[in-house]
């Protein structure tokens, strides 16, 4: 009789870093040639533990050496209490815990959820790292995925129909410090969403199918317009690690991190010095029979939580010849999980650069509308409260009719750094500010950060060649809930902003979503409209 192992094979998926373009891992897939092992697999634990081993002595065979990712049913470590055979399989084939993903995959219902954490807390002793697969399109409720707290994160591409629950994905995976992978990815478009939406890696049909020998290339399509900004902090070193590598033929790999039996790195061994040491004179004789720590440098490390500021900053204040060095990126034992190349970091930092200045208004070099409803939308998902104010010069046609465009010009250019100083001023770095076009600007804010970019721009005297000039600002306020997104906020502040110009003076309304009236906090009523104020107004507040 034959046994489920004599017709089982195995396939290799990459996972795609999409801002490096380089192969993260590979997922081992199970491909029965006949019966639905899989199908009993999930009904028996001992069956789905031993697919695991099966999968990892199959990489062994490959002789693959990047990081592997591997599939096993959340009942199947509920009840096993975790995977030993895995941990020893592992070390067999060479390889360590922390090399090793472990997908955690549906279906979640009836599965003892505190009995899986204890399991996932095991194994993430070991050093496996555990991704939560399926979400989105499985049954994994939103308290355990917060539970689990996973290192990946894997969406079914069925939401990237659906871009503002990816992007509200990321801003979890984000509090939790897990990548955002989505998987199946078939087309181009799909790639640009998934890109634009914050997802970090991605698989699929696109970038190589799953085949019986580890892929050597993958297709990646070029950067998509609209791909999501870095933050101000700069982008996470997540987004750029790759698998540390032996020091091989090939031209891509750039040295090799010597670690302990513990995954610590040791050693750094830089690929061009030592080749040199080994190829100039007397270099065999001298290195041959040496331990190859012996050409290697203390390793330069940064933890999985840093910024690609942060790395630069590492590379900086060291030795000049190792500026070229990879990086070791670390998790909080301090064991590797791979390095950053500092090519990667300066061109993803200058593509951020280009993109943001291909967005910035010529006239005062602030960024435009997108930045600050993208800001707004970010804000909706994670929750917070936040007041998006519009503002725009009274009568601007006139002035540069009168004053000349010239005139016109200078002081949309005085506004602008007005408002960018009063922003910079934001000791928690809540504010932004865009410039839409013409006379009119954004300015998003936390709502106590209101009243100090009101007077920066409402008390100051503005004036256009000599000429007097007065501006109107409107604000609504969004508490947590009011609204669902940027365009409501938007539709909000329009009549706010018909509000403010009947007014004279410097003027300043505000309004709360999702309450009638408004405030007038700044600016007088008209003389024809002495003793009436304008409806839904709050008289005396101006």
């Amino acid at each position: 009789m034959r046994s489920w192992t004599d017709t089982l094979r195995f396939a290799f998926q990459p996972v795609v870093n999409l801002t490096t373009g380089a192969v993260a891992g590979l997922e081992i897939l199970a491909r029965p040639e006949g019966g639905d092992v899989l199908a009993e697999a999930r009904r028996d634990p001992d069956l789905d533990g031993a697919l695991a081993v099966s999968a990892i002595r199959a990489a062994a065979r490959k002789e693959t050496l990047l990081p592997l990712h591997v599939n096993v049913f959340a009942g199947t470590l509920a009840d096993l209490g975790g995977l030993s055979p895995l941990h020893d399989a592992v070390r067999a084939s060479g390889r360590l815990p922390w090399e090793v993903t472990l997908d955690v995959v549906p279906p979640f219902t009836h599965v003892p959820q505190q009995a899986l954490l204890e399991a996932l807390g095991g194994l993430r002793e070991q050093g496996f790292r555990i991704s939560a697969d399926g979400a989105g399109d499985g049954d994994v409720p939103l308290r355990l995925l917060v539970d689990m707290a996973p290192d990946l994160v894997k969406l079914d591409r069925s939401l990237l129909r659906r871009p503002a629950a990816v992007r509200a994905m990321r801003t979890l995976c984000d509090e939790l410090g897990a990548l955002l992978v989505v998987e199946g990815v078939e087309t181009e478009r799909q790639c640009a969403v998934a890109v634009s939406a914050g997802a970090q890696l991605a698989q699929g049909e696109l970038f190589a199918p799953p085949a019986r020998l580890p892929a050597a290339d993958v297709y990646v399509p070029p950067r998509f317009p609209g791909a999501v900004a870095a933050p101000r902090s700069g982008p996470s070193v997540r987004a750029f690690v790759r698998p540390a590598a032996l020091l091989t033929g090939s031209p891509d790999v750039s040295g090799v991190l010597l670690v302990d039996r513990t995954g610590v790195p040791v050693r750094s061994v830089h690929r061009s010095r030592f080749l040199l040491s080994m190829s100039g004179r007397y270099g065999h004789a001298l290195y041959a029979d040496r331990p190859a720590a012996k050409l290697g440098d203390p390793p330069r490390t940064v933890g999985v939580d840093a910024t690609a500021w942060e790395v630069l900053d590492v590379v900086a204040v060291g030795d000049r010849d190792r500026t070229s060095d990879d990086v070791a990126v670390v998790d909080r034992h301090g064991r590797c999980v791979g390095v950053v190349r500092l090519a990667d970091l300066v061109r993803a930092l200058a593509e951020t650069r280009v993109e943001e200045a291909a967005r910035l208004n010529p006239l005062t070099r602030l960024p435009g509308s997108d930045a600050v409803t993208g800001e707004v939308d970010r804000r909706i998902a994670d929750g917070r409260p936040f007041a998006l104010s519009w503002l725009d010069v009274d009568h601007f046609k006139q002035v540069n009719d009168t004053a000349g465009f010239a005139a016109g010009d200078e002081l949309i250019r005085a506004v602008g750094r007005t408002l960018h100083g009063a922003a910079a001023a934001d000791r928690f770095g809540a504010t932004r500010v865009g410039h839409i076009g013409g006379d009119d600007f954004l300015v998003l804010a936390d709502p106590e950060g209101l009243e100090p970019v009101a007077a920066a721009v409402l008390d100051a005297p503005w004036s256009a060649a000599g000429r007097p000039v007065t501006l109107s600002l409107a604000t609504v306020v969004c508490p947590p809930g009011s609204v669902a997104r940027h365009q409501e906020a938007a539709a909000r502040l329009a009549p706010l902003k018909r509000a403010a110009k009947a007014l004279h003076g410097a003027s300043w309304v505000l309004g709360r979503a999702g309450l009638p009236g408004h405030e007038i906090r700044r600016g007088s009523l008209p003389v024809q409209a002495a003793g009436s104020a304008p409806v839904g107004a709050e008289p005396g507040l101006g």
